[in-house]
This record gives C-alpha cells, sequence and structure tokens, in this order.
C-alpha cells in the first residue's frame, strides 16, 4: 500500500479516510466527514490496486462512496484517499481516441498530455446565461430533412428520441460526418461493449474520426462510472468550446445516464417517485444539458444531440418527458417507418426544432408549412385509401396530398450534396404538382 500511496498526487495523500463498511457498489469511510465534500472523488487502496468511487453521503462520523469500479477487492481497513477536486485533462491528444469513465485513453497508442495542459473539473456549472450567446446559423448537416424541415442550429440542443434498432445510432453517425464542427465529442454511455468498436471502426466515418474524441462507460460498469463518463464528455466539449471550437456532442443515451443517476441517488437515500427516478433526476439531467449550448463572449458554440431512448415508442415516458421541455427541440424516429424500410425512419410532423421559424426566411416558413400540411391531409386520408374508401375528385386538397407524398416522403432519406438553398430549392420543385408525379 505504501508503494501505491507514493504513486498518488500530493493532495491526495493529506487527506485519507478508513474503509468501516463495505457493500456491493458501496463503501462507508471513517475519519473524513468534516473535510470531504458530496462530489469528492476517493480512491481505495486495496491489495490488488485502487478502486475509485465518489462521495455520495456525508454523515457525522463517516462519508458514503458509491465505486466506479469492483467492490469485491475492497476490505474493512483498507485506506480512501479523498480528491477533492474530480478532475479530467482533454486536450488535443484525445482527438482520436477511446476515453474511459477516468478520463485516461484506451488501447496501446496513448499519446501524452501535452507539458502544461491544465485539468477541468467534471463538474462545473454552465456558461451564466447574461452572456451567453444566442444560437447562431443554420448548419448544413448534408441530409435533407435536417438540412430544411428541422434545422440544427449552431449552439442548439436536440432531443433524438428513438426505441431500440430503428437507426438511431446509423443517423449519429451521418451527423457525425455531416454537421460543419471543428470537434465532435461522442458519449456513449451504458451501450453494449460490441457496438463501442462497431460505431468507432465502422458507424463513424474515417473523417469525423480524425476530429472526434469518444468517451465510453459500457453497461456492464457501475452506475457511477456511466455517470462519470458523462460528465468527462461534458468536460471535453467545454475544454475544446473554450479554444474557440465549435463543438458537436453526440450524448448516446441520456436516458442510461438519468438510469444511473436513479440507481446512485437510491443508494443515496433518495425517496423514489415516478418509475423510481428520484425528484433530483430532472435538476441533474437539466444541469449537464444546460452545459452545453452556446457559449460566452469569445468562446465556441456546443451544438448537442441527445439521444432518448423510448420504449415502446412511448413519449410521455419519465426521461422523454422530463428532457422535452430542457432541450431546444426534438427529433422523433418512428417505428413504423423503420419497419418500411424508409432511414433515417424521422416521423416529421411529430419532430420540432424550436429554432423555427427564426432559422428560417418568410419563403422558406412557407414551403416548410406546405410540406407538414401536406404530409397531416395524406397521413389524415391514409386510412380510408387502405379501405378503398377514398374517391377521388371531392377534395381538391386531398387529391394533391395524395399525389405529392410519395415524393415528399423519400425527401427525408435524401442526402444534400449542396448547401442549403440547394435544398430549400429541390423541396419546393417537389411540392410542385406536375404530370410527371405519381399518384398514390
Amino acid at each position: 500500500m505504501l508503494q501505491l500511496a507514493k504513486s498518488l498526487p500530493d493532495r491526495l495523500c493529506h487527506l485519507w479516510g478508513t474503509v468501516t463498511d463495505v457493500s456491493p457498489g458501496v463503501v462507508s469511510i471513517a475519519g473524513v466527514s468534516s473535510h470531504a465534500g458530496v462530489g469528492n472523488e476517493v480512491l481505495v487502496d486495496t491489495a490488488e490496486g485502487g478502486v475509485r468511487g465518489e462521495i455520495l453521503t456525508i454523515s457525522g462520523d463517516r462519508v458514503t462512496a458509491f465505486l466506479f469500479g469492483n467492490s469485491d477487492p475492497i476490505r474493512i481497513g483498507d485506506r480512501a484517499y479523498i480528491d477533492q477536486e474530480a478532475t479530467v485533462t482533454p486536450g488535443d491528444h484525445w482527438i482520436g481516441q477511446i476515453i474511459n469513465y477516468r478520463g485516461e485513453i484506451v488501447g496501446a497508442d496513448k499519446p501524452p498530455a501535452p507539458r502544461g495542459a491544465k485539468p477541468r473539473k467534471l463538474l462545473a456549472k454552465a456558461p451564466p446565461s447574461h452572456l451567453r450567446n444566442g444560437l447562431g446559423p443554420r448548419l448544413k448537416t448534408g441530409l435533407m430533412v435536417t438540412d430544411t424541415l428541422i434545422p440544427i442550429c449552431h449552439g442548439q440542443r436536440l432531443g433524438l428520441f428513438a426505441g431500440s434498432g430503428v437507426g438511431k445510432s446509423t443517423l449519429l453517425g451521418a451527423l457525425a460526418n455531416g454537421v460543419e464542427a471543428d470537434r465532435i465529442v461522442i458519449a456513449l454511455i451504458g451501450e453494449r461493449s460490441r457496438e463501442l468498436n462497431e460505431f468507432a471502426t465502422h458507424t463513424l466515418p474515417e473523417s469525423a474520426r480524425k476530429k472526434s474524441v469518444i468517451v465510453t462507460a459500457t453497461a456492464s460498469e457501475p452506475p457511477g462510472a456511466k455517470k462519470r463518463a458523462a460528465y468527462c464528455a461534458m468536460a471535453a466539449a467545454e475544454h475544446f468550446r473554450d479554444q474557440g471550437h465549435h463543438v458537436l456532442l453526440l450524448f448516446d443515451s441520456i436516458t442510461r445516464f438519468a438510469e444511473a443517476h436513479r440507481e446512485v441517488a437510491l443508494i443515496g437515500g433518495e425517496t423514489p417517485a415516478l418509475h423510481a427516478f428520484p425528484p433530483s433526476t430532472v435538476r441533474t439531467i437539466a444541469e449537464l444539458a444546460e452545459r452545453s449550448g452556446p457559449g460566452a463572449t469569445s468562446q465556441g458554440d456546443i451544438t448537442a444531440i441527445f439521444s432518448v431512448l423510448v420504449a415502446g415508442s412511448d413519449m410521455e415516458e419519465p426521461v422523454a418527458d422530463m428532457i422535452r421541455g430542457i432541450l431546444d427541440g426534438h427529433i422523433v424516429l418512428s417505428r413504423d417507418i423503420a419497419e418500411r424500410y424508409r432511414y433515417p425512419a424521422i416521423d416529421v410532423l411529430k419532430s420540432v426544432s424550436r429554432a423555427l421559424p427564426r432559422a428560417a426566411s418568410d419563403d422558406e416558413n412557407r414551403l416548410l408549412s406546405q410540406y407538414r400540411r401536406n404530409v397531416a391531409l395524406y397521413e389524415e386520408v391514409a386510412p380510408m385509401i387502405r379501405a378503398n374508401l377514398y374517391e377521388k375528385g371531392h377534395d381538391a386538397e386531398g387529391d394533391r396530398a395524395i399525389e405529392l407524398y410519395p415524393r415528399l416522403d423519400r425527401f427525408v432519406s435524401e442526402t444534400n450534396a449542396g448547401d442549403i438553398k440547394d435544398a430549400f430549392a429541390h423541396l419546393s420543385s417537389l411540392l410542385k404538382t406536375g404530370s410527371d408525379n405519381p399518384v398514390g
């Protein structure tokens, strides 16, 4: 133990306590109550190496810490060193690398941190609201649907609501490749370990990988590790933002982060509420999300896409309901659309960008309104068409919606090789009926 203690930073060697109780994922530590704070990092020195954790509660004579690793090697009497500032050291040496929840580069090729690199606190505050910039201009994404119908602006925060297996990861990969950003930070929280390698090597294009940082805590890791990985990813995004870069943050998923917080909070004695999520869940999600978005004067922006898992496509499930009011819009992926092999399976009528109408011109907003109106009219009459009850010629608007729908539906799947004006020009051409248009 002395050898490990000597290798610790000086600030850790000055404050340590003794483990008095051990349970799965949690330890109690005596002797540090008057000096430790909630959120301080803990390193338990065991015979098999160090086990990290974070202080959850403080009582009169002891503190309780949840662990980021396995509690099996911890024994009563082991020393627990307290770090009063949980930090990581992001930088350009992280670019192109996979980072674990401890802020360490994973793999054999581990470039050293640059000399003089400054650590960042994991639990930082959002920029002061009165100093923050507004949303910036629209971003070209390379997809017709997000270049027009659901625009993404500099500094915007959007939720990507999806069930399992409807193309969420593929859409995130397409946005990583298409969105104009200086740096990309990808948080993979609670994903299967197989999906991590698949996303990094197959879904994420090589051009995007060269400017990306992937921070991960897999499904098998403890809830504390998942929370810490989320904060680590946000700290990396803030680092690049403070350098003046435009950062794209792809966070997959905020649901797993909320579930990890629920488990940690219940261990700490919080009272469960709806679906066992404690009351602090809304505040915790909001504090994390607020750290993204527009930066303050002279800073860059963090444009963020937070994926939300909706079991059974239930948009009213707790996490979906919580985050919908926090973000600047949401994109909904539909299983019904995915089952007919139209990807991305975006349900345009259920999706909204709160950057509109400001982000588009009057003419562009009229096109968007026409698109939505025609799709909505088609969906109204679609049941009658399937039942062979619709008679053409009685409703001119309905007839036009039926005529336009096949091309409007395909529009969502199309890529945009040009600029945003080209995308709107294409949309305008689709909304004009003609003899060459197929009739549904």
